[in-house]
């Protein structure tokens, strides 16, 4: 009985196995002919990640306009608009700038009718055309967030939003948070006024929120500006430091500064950069600023599947004015030994960032 049993049970493993072999030399033969037919086996597919890039440009202090002290004379801001010509201001530099992504300035000054006036040395407006210096010059959003925005008071002030919502034109400042969509790519911005040193007292809830505010957007990459130290000097002082690093270690992706009306250094840190002042761009400011050096700051952000996976910076070296002896407000792009000239003082007051043609 146990043999009967057993001679069953091997006649079945035989069986088996002869159908595993005869299932196996099949396969093979059908793979065969698929070679001879020309079919290659389909092999597993392989995803390519989504590449994205993204160029952001930085620029200074723009102010579409001039103390009505200096009235509508000779070398006036307005007395250089022709024929209702508002590209002529961002002329020189409009090649570079139209190329890139997006374009940030600081919006310093107003657009407004009113006539009180903040008490202050200098207060700065214009009326509401001009703000198409800005969009025709390839300015794509501007920051609000500095010490002439309230130059005529709350009116001045929501009076340049509606301007700028008229015009289209994204802003941010204060705790009012911008977020752009470029490419599929979410982009945050916030701004912060600490033009007075003594004004950094809650800096840090101020940026928190801020960043909280971005980071539950899900924005991909965070921009923040800071109107911050002290004019006509070079070096950044030890509270800009301070709060550009807190920014970053909270998650700003780039910080940039303005209001010295100087150009101050950029320092790299945690592989992110810190542009701690862009000086003055378009500035209808002054009439003849002594220094007249500035530059644009341009980066490259690339990220894979919408993660961020590198970056790179550029550095363009421009003059405010085309005119040596005077304010013609209009920035060009330099050349030659000025342009050397140019990267040699950025790099002067840089920390672990030296800034060269090849980078």
């Amino acid at each position: 009985m146990k043999l009967r049993r057993l001679t069953k049970i091997f006649g079945i493993v035989i069986l088996i196995l002869i159908i595993t072999g005869v299932t196996v030399i099949m396969f093979n033969k059908y793979l065969l002919n698929k070679v001879n037919c020309g079919i290659e086996p389909e092999e597993e597919k392989i995803t390519e990640p989504v590449i994205t890039s993204i160029t952001i440009s930085a620029v200074g202090d723009c102010t579409i306009g001039s103390d009505a002290k200096v009235g509508s004379g000779w070398n006036n801001f307005n007395s250089y608009l022709k024929n209702e010509d508002y590209g002529y201001y961002f002329r020189g530099v409009y090649d570079v700038l139209s190329k890139d992504d997006i374009t940030i300035a600081n919006l310093e000054g107003t657009f407004t009718d009113e006539t009180e006036k903040a008490v202050k040395t200098f207060n700065f407006k214009n009326t509401k055309d001009y703000v198409k210096v800005l969009t025709e010059g390839s300015v794509e959003i501007v920051n609000t967030a500095n010490n002439h925005t309230y130059d005529y008071k709350e009116k001045g002030y929501q009076d340049t939003i509606e301007v700028l919502n008229d015009a289209k034109l994204p802003y941010y400042g204060y705790t009012t948070y911008a977020v752009e969509e470029i490419k599929g790519i979410k982009i945050g911005f916030a701004g912060l006024n600490y033009y007075d040193e003594r004004n950094y007292e809650n800096y840090q809830s101020e940026v928190d929120a801020a960043i909280e505010y971005l980071k539950n957007e899900k924005v991909d990459l965070i921009i923040f500006t800071f109107h911050w130290g002290i004019e006509a000097t070079y070096k950044q002082t030890d509270k800009q430091v301070e709060v550009g690093r807190y920014a970053i270690d909270k998650g700003a992706d780039l910080v940039l500064g303005h209001h010295p009306h100087r150009i101050q250094g950029i320092e790299k840190y945690n592989n992110k950069y810190i542009v701690y002042s862009l000086s003055n761009f378009v500035f209808g400011g002054h009439r003849n600023p002594k220094d007249k050096d500035s530059f644009i700051y341009q980066e490259t952000f690339t990220f894979s599947d919408n993660l961020l996976s590198e970056r790179k910076v550029n550095i363009i070296p421009v003059s405010i004015s085309g005119e040596n002896n005077l304010n013609n407000y209009q920035p060009v792009v330099l050349s030659g030994s000025e342009k050397q000239r140019v990267i040699e003082k950025l790099n002067k007051y840089s920390v672990n960032f030296e800034w060269r043609e090849e980078n």
